[in-house]
Order: structure tokens, then C-alpha cells, then sequence
């Protein structure tokens, strides 16, 4: 999977910090457990990322240069997505045709 670079910045710093780690390791668990759809916890999740990114930028250098830049909001959804794969809950697996 394919990070933008706002996207890598944001995981890059997740991950140096444990207890960021930690808290958007139960966050994902958490928006997953309150959706039934993948979709939907992809989305919630995005906008949430988005939103501590913003709240960083107040706080981190490299953050509020891409916020004061203007533009609109950045997507992180591809970021969403990963964090989904290696973090929620593993997706069953298809049943095979013995019913096994």
C-alpha cells in the first residue's frame, strides 16, 4: 500500500511515540467494533486522522507548514486503510466448499 506523504508523515509519527501508538492501536479496534462495514470505519477513521493531524500542527513544525499552506482537507484514507489492516481485527477467512 501506497502512503502519501502527509499520510507517511502522520504514521512515521505515530509510530515514534508509544503512547500515540498504543492509542490509535485501541482507536482502530474501537471504530472497527462500531461498524459493520470496513467502508465505514475506513471513512470515520480518515476523518479522525485528519483531525489530529490539524490539532499537530499546532503543536509540530512539520505539521503546521502543510496546514498554513491552505488547501483543503488532505485525504487519509490510504492511511485509514493500513492502519485497519495491521491493527483491527483479521477478516475471516471463506469458507471452503465442505463447509470447513
Amino acid at each position: 500500500m501506497s502512503l502519501n506523504r502527509y499520510e507517511q508523515m502522520l504514521h512515521d509519527y505515530i509510530d515514534s511515540l508509544p503512547e500515540e501508538k498504543r492509542y490509535w492501536t485501541s482507536r482502530v479496534v474501537e471504530i472497527e467494533k462500531s461498524n459493520t462495514r470496513r467502508e465505514a470505519t475506513a471513512l470515520q477513521l480518515n476523518s479522525e486522522l485528519w483531525d489530529y493531524f490539524e490539532e499537530r500542527s499546532r503543536h509540530e513544525p512539520d505539521f503546521s507548514r502543510v496546514v498554513e499552506s491552505g488547501g483543503s482537507k488532505l485525504s487519509m484514507l490510504n492511511l485509514a486503510e493500513y492502519l485497519i489492516r495491521i491493527w483491527g481485527a483479521p477478516s475471516p477467512l471463506p469458507k471452503t466448499k465442505d463447509g470447513k
